[in-house]
């Protein structure tokens, strides 16, 4: 295992009970850090599976990074013992419907949950970090035209944008990253639940649009995390970085 010196390191994950989300809180429990796992999820199998093996590294908060005053009670919480060091923020979700403008209800809840929740863990989170990283989970619907909601679009686009600023005003103290994902499987998932109802689709699509044929998985998607937090990629920031499996085609 390469040492990235994230032994003992402060990190706080938000979104970090599935899928991707749980897998960075993973690798980096694996890697001796001290984890702050922020979920809406109540209590569950996986909190006690990792309280079993990590029972002196792992902390799980419940907070809705929607709201502003739910993420700063949280983050209260957490600098009681001290700063932290690394911050990531992996909250998202796409499955709106596809029209060309959804009404606007539809419209303020995706950007909700999709922009403002990296908002209020930044706005937050950024004075409790004295060296250190911030890095966001987007998407490749942020980059370019994948048919993907118009509004979920747009707020992972943003999300790319607000991190490209962050990482000047920023600098040089705190580095911060995207990480923008293609897709990828994950058990009971979007991708899982189209590939049972649809196989020969999703087949086509993989086949068509993604040069490597095949989905990512989650545990890709933390390698990258765990190396962009670690000292390993002190000399990257404002970069987002895709892994899609070649799918997007702009250069």
């Amino acid at each position: 295992m390469i040492d990235l010196k994230l032994e003992n390191k402060r990190v706080v994950v938000i979104g970090g009970t599935n899928g991707i989300g749980l897998q960075i809180v993973y690798k980096f429990l694996q890697q001796g850090s001290e984890v702050h796992c922020i979920s809406r999820n109540k209590k569950n199998e996986i909190e006690s599976n990792l309280y079993k093996a990590f029972n002196n590294k792992i902390f799980f908060h419940y907070c809705d990074a929607t709201h502003l005053e739910s993420v700063n009670a949280c983050c209260n919480e957490i600098i009681k013992s001290g700063s932290i060091d690394i911050l990531i923020s992996n909250v998202g979700d796409g499955r709106m419907p596809n029209n060309d403008i959804n009404e606007l209800d539809v419209w303020e809840k995706s950007w909700k949950i999709n922009f403002d929740s990296g908002l209020n863990v930044a706005k937050t989170f950024i004075k409790h970090i004295k060296k250190g990283s911030i890095l966001f989970i987007s998407s490749i619907a942020g980059q370019e035209f994948i048919n993907a909601p118009t509004d979920y679009s747009v707020a992972k686009s943003a999300l790319i944008s607000f991190a490209k600023i962050l990482s000047h005003k920023l600098a040089p103290n705190i580095r911060v990253n995207v990480i923008s994902p293609g897709n990828i499987f994950i058990k009971n998932g979007t991708w899982d639940q189209k590939t049972k109802k649809s196989p020969e689709f999703v087949d086509n699509l993989l086949k068509n649009h993604v040069p490597l044929n095949r989905f990512g998985k989650p545990e890709e998607v933390a390698d990258l995390a765990l190396y962009l937090s670690s000292i390993k990629a002190d000399f990257i920031t404002g970069s987002c970085i895709t892994i899609d499996g070649g799918q997007t085609k702009s250069f």
